[in-house]
């Protein structure tokens, strides 16, 4: 495949890396001879290392053929996190060390996730755009705050640490972005 009909969510090979395409621009030529460039951003499916890298349109490109299933939570332990996929009922394990990324946002009974699978073995997991967690822990909530107004840290039930304004307590649920870590709204 050329480089040029790359697009989002494909995963492509480079070397011995399993790649994720999050993000693709496209650089236009700067003179008549030069090149489009498509710059490519993604991350190893197994190591969640980063990747950058521009190619040429007329670049070849190895697509790996990956299926993509929905899957649950089931349970977290000593050996990682264990996936269920939804139609066929079958379990997949991925390691902690897998899924630094995620891991942040994974909370029981978490809808959306979709696992990466090949040949029967799950390679990794995409997490919906946005997710619903609990306020464990920040200061106490001011009335007279405004929704423009300041933030404030607040830890919330996976761990993750988040700036929310000043008028949420402990106890709200909250939507937070997975990809940029923010927080997004009430939920």
């Amino acid at each position: 495949m050329k480089a040029n009909d790359l697009k989002r969510g494909m995963v492509i090979q480079m070397g011995d890396q399993n790649i994720v395409v999050k993000q693709v621009q496209v650089q236009a030529p700067s003179s008549r001879s030069g090149n489009t460039l498509y710059k490519v951003r993604g991350h190893d499916v197994s190591s969640g290392q980063k990747f950058e890298r521009s190619f040429k349109g007329e670049e070849n490109v190895t697509i790996i053929d990956i299926a993509r299933r929905a899957v649950q939570l089931l349970y977290r332990d000593a050996d990682g996190c264990t996936f269920m996929d939804g139609e066929s009922y079958e379990q997949y394990t991925l390691a902690d060390a897998a899924l630094v990324e995620e891991l942040p946002f994974l909370s029981d009974g978490l809808e959306g996730i979709t696992a990466l699978i090949t040949d029967g073995v799950l390679l990794g997991i995409e997490l919906p755009v946005s997710v619903v967690l609990e306020i464990e822990d920040c200061a106490p909530g001011m009335k007279a705050a405004s929704s423009s107004a300041r933030t404030k840290p607040a830890t919330l039930s996976t761990g993750l640490v988040v700036q929310v304004p000043e008028y949420l307590t402990p106890g709200e649920k909250i939507k937070v972005n997975t990809e940029t870590r923010e927080f997004m709204s009430r939920a």
